[in-house]
């Protein structure tokens, strides 16, 4: 796969704020890739050497008033700890 095909976007919350003073960046990415696959992608996306790779799967929550409900979609998230001395230049000035 393509590294656009498995980075989705950035997740830009209050709490990945935070981590990046740990030097970690969270992605949202394709449910179907796996770590290997994600850690290849950030580096070949953003030239940077990868140290790990957390992944959690957000399951959908349920949507709607009354007879209308439905689900919102199952995502996965991918938090990935970057090696001493490199950094991700979009996530400057967030």
């Amino acid at each position: 796969m393509h590294p656009l095909e498995i980075l989705r976007r950035p997740i830009i919350t209050e709490k990945n704020t935070m981590l990046l003073t740990e030097n970690k960046y969270t992605f949202e990415v394709a449910r179907s890739a796996n770590k290997n696959q994600i850690k290849e992608a950030v580096e070949r996306a953003f030239n940077v050497k990868v140290a790990s790779v957390n992944v959690i799967t957000v399951h959908g929550k349920m949507r709607g008033p009354g007879r209308l409900r439905g689900m919102t979609k199952t995502w996965k998230k991918a938090i990935v700890t970057l090696g001493s001395g490199y950094k991700i230049e979009i996530f400057e000035g967030v």
